[in-house]
């Protein structure tokens, strides 16, 4: 089926998903980034918040789209904000399944699969799953229902399967930098040498796990953060104030660090002089379809310096960052890297082929913290 029953809606927020790349197709063409119809949250309890704003200087109901690991995030606000016990703000929740049980998925969406329906209950928000044999008339008349609730001041949601939306249209997202995210991490790992590398989820870990293939080095060196988008500086962190003696350099991404940008405040403040934060901006949501971010407006090393980091620089070509990466390394203080990139990924990505117990398990032994 097609997203055609959301447009009775007139405004949208939310975070992107290859589960609702139809929706975001759609989105895209209907509105583009016009924030009076369509805004591209940091995250999902930003996305509910500003939904929330909407409902109050408008009182009609938002739509908030997400995958179902974005729903810890909205936790506090759909129970301490939306729920009808407080403010009683009425909203619609798309959310995308990822690891629904019986489904084949990553690892990190397995459990989230299975509590997803669970969660939604447990925050007292109506759920009806949408699957590929869903009818337009069934979603119509479940919206009938929702009006009842939404009246009142409630939350319901649809839960959509794989495969189960359609869209004909296919946006393109591109930017205007050259260097590509895989160039860019070639040049790290040259750099980083032996030292501990923690890597943002999506496509920058796939392509960090397949150059040491390639280079014929093992994955002990490297923490891949396969779920917890935004929280791979703050991992990093954790190991950098508990081994002064190492070097340790996080490979974020722009869409994860805007995400909780508030780790940057926290690691400002602790200033650990061996932390190496690299933030590869390619200005999109790539790992999920290439929605925009916002850090296509925010200049982020501005950010970094405000927060306390030492270094600060942005760089958009392999010079500028190889000369980026040894001045970080000699400087011995707190450092950040932009790396201004371009979107795209090969078309033969594959997927890590050992399991996150066994990665932690190999660079715990490296990094000499036990198993």
């Amino acid at each position: 089926m097609t997203p055609d029953f959301l447009r009775e809606f007139d405004f949208f927020t939310g975070v992107p998903d290859s589960q609702l790349r139809a929706l975001c197709d759609f989105l895209m063409d209907e509105y583009g980034t016009d924030p009076v119809h369509h805004i591209i949250a940091a995250n999902e309890g930003n996305a509910a918040a500003i939904a929330a704003g909407y409902h109050l200087a408008t009182g009609k109901v938002p739509v908030v789209y997400l995958q179902n690991s974005g729903l810890g995030n909205i936790v506090n606000p759909a129970a301490s904000l939306l729920n009808e016990k407080v403010y009683a703000i009425a909203c619609l929740f798309i959310v995308g399944w990822r690891g629904e049980p019986g489904v084949h998925d990553e690892p990190q969406h397995i459990f989230q699969g299975e509590i997803t329906l669970r969660l939604l209950e447990d925050l007292d928000i109506p759920a009806f799953v949408i699957g590929r044999d869903t009818t337009d008339e069934q979603v119509r008349a479940k919206l009938e229902e929702y009006r009842s609730l939404f009246a009142e001041g409630k939350q319901a949601a649809f839960v959509v399967r794989k495969g189960a939306l359609e869209y004909e249209g296919r946006h393109v997202y591109a930017n205007a930098h050259s260097m590509t995210r895989e160039q860019a991490i070639r040049y790290i790992l040259r750099a980083s040498g032996d030292d501990p590398v923690v890597s943002t989820t999506g496509k920058a870990s796939r392509e960090l796990y397949e150059l040491r293939q390639a280079q014929g080095q093992g994955h002990g060196h490297d923490f891949l953060t396969v779920g917890s988008m935004g929280h791979s500086s703050s991992i990093a962190l954790g190991i950098a104030m508990h081994k002064r003696d190492r070097r340790v350099w996080c490979v974020d991404g722009d869409g994860a660090a805007i995400m909780h940008m508030g780790a940057m405040a926290v690691i400002g403040a602790e200033h650990p002089e061996n932390l190496i934060h690299i933030v590869l901006n390619n200005e999109a949501h790539e790992s999920v379809g290439g929605m925009p971010t916002s850090a296509g407006s925010v200049d982020l090393p501005a950010v970094a310096r405000a927060c306390g980091y030492a270094v600060a620089v942005s760089v958009s070509d392999p010079g500028e960052l190889d000369a980026a990466l040894e001045s970080a390394k000699g400087s011995g203080r707190l450092a950040f890297i932009e790396v201004k990139c371009a979107i795209g990924a090969r078309s033969d990505l594959g997927r890590p082929t050992s399991t996150p117990r066994e990665n932690k398990a190999a660079f715990m032994a490296e990094l000499g913290g036990g198993v």
